[in-house]
């Protein structure tokens, strides 16, 4: 079945792509799972024939990657995260998903930071072109938060629309199988109630958990989002959950949508940014701005990339590669007389322009989903949603 996009931030997202068999968030939860079936699930998907990805800490940091058990999962970790700065501390409990988001998005596993196009070996007479039969990983995600969510539909929009979708991308999100974590605590970076895009799942999952600790007990009440992840479910051992179970829920998703750590103010910022692309704010935030790169890495929605060509020494071999770019690297608007945005200003602002400006125009939404990574993330502290202000504030002061 096909399912349209979400209305986010006021704009529905132009166009149709299939989501396999996901529908929208299910009336009635299908159940409670402790912490014993909660290894079972990574069991049952490990059984399944998936390679289960999670949150697991590396570094002194929450990254994602291949986790073996529940085992494996940040027991009693809480990230802080604010402008520039991140950090882990233990909390009181031993939730499992207590942190706030990790390191990088799932995008990695999607849209592959690097990988080869088609390799070309020298024969006689001429040569032979052959590309990588690669079957799709069968993954399964573990602990995927609504904004990251919304961060996958919005990358459909760039690698399934149209009339030649990435068949890379197109095999692996096919293949995914996504088990959501609803958010009941927000962090210092948050601001995806601002963008529509959380802390509630409401859809484009299989499963979805709502960890509640309280009272002597430590459960996930587990909802089903498609029949595969309805599938999945049945060889759970859960327990009845009862209407105060729900109520517990909705409330922590409702205490995380009012405690965010950021705002930004949506309302007239496309055409606020498009009227002002000469404004000296632009050079204000570039003086800071060390074009790093680190906030497209680490983005769940960026989507730029770059083709490079490499030829054997012997001349016999050669092999076209892609790879992620930035806009912020000044090879990335390159032609022919030279880069076009040659100064960090001009990539800073294209940048922000794109996410909260011309991505509406392109995809009909804003291409930021509020997780904030680009804040933490970045060396120099540089706040999106304080810079949105600023332009505001100072275009405002204008008039």
């Amino acid at each position: 079945m096909t399912n349209r996009l979400p209305i986010r931030g006021g704009r529905a997202l132009i166009g149709w792509i299939p989501m396999g068999s996901r529908v929208a968030r299910s009336e009635k939860p299908l159940g409670l799972l402790d912490l014993d079936g909660l290894g079972r699930l990574v069991s049952v998907l490990r059984d399944s024939g998936h390679k289960v990805i999670g949150p697991t800490v590396e570094g002194g940091a929450v990254v994602y990657g291949e986790i073996a058990g529940a085992a494996d999962l940040p027991a009693g970790w809480r990230s802080r995260q604010d402008a520039g700065s991140y950090r882990l501390e233990r909390r009181a409990d031993a939730a499992r998903f207590g942190y706030v988001a990790a390191v990088e998005s799932w995008k990695r596993h999607l849209f592959r930071p690097s990988r080869t196009l088609w390799q070309a070996e020298a024969r006689e007479g001429g040569f032979a072109i052959r590309q990588p039969d690669e079957p799709a990983p069968k993954m399964a995600f573990l602990g995927v938060r609504a904004c990251e969510i919304a961060g996958m539909e919005l990358q459909d929009r760039v690698f399934l629309a149209g009339d030649r979708p990435d068949p890379d991308y197109t095999a692996r999100r096919e293949a995914a199988f996504v088990v959501a974590v609803q958010c009941t605590e927000a962090g210092e970076t948050c601001f995806c109630a601002s963008m529509g895009t959380g802390p509630g799942v409401q859809s484009g999952y299989d499963l979805a958990l709502t960890e509640l600790i309280g009272e002597g007990r430590h459960v996930f009440l587990v909802e089903a989002g498609s029949d595969r992840g309805a599938a999945i479910a049945r060889h759970l051992p859960l327990s009845p959950a009862s209407e105060d179970d729900r109520a517990e829920a909705k409330a922590g998703t409702a205490a995380a949508a009012c405690s965010m750590g950021r705002r930004l103010e949506t309302e007239g910022l496309k055409d606020l940014i498009q009227a002002n692309q000469d404004h000296p704010h632009w050079q204000q935030v570039a003086e800071r701005c060390l074009a790093c790169t680190n906030c497209t890495a680490v983005c769940p929605t960026c989507f730029c990339h770059t083709t490079e060509d490499a030829v054997a020494l012997d001349g016999q071999s050669a092999e076209r590669r892609q790879r992620w770019d930035s806009c912020f690297s000044l090879d990335f608007s390159h032609l022919t007389h030279g880069p076009v945005r040659q100064s960090v200003d001009a990539r800073y602002r294209q940048w922000m322009s794109h996410k909260l400006a011309h991505w509406v125009d392109q995809f009909g939404d804003f291409g930021c989903v509020g997780c904030g990574r680009c804040i933490a993330w970045c060396p120099a502290g540089i706040d999106i949603t304080a810079e949105a202000a600023a332009l505001r504030q100072a275009v405002e002061g204008e008039e």
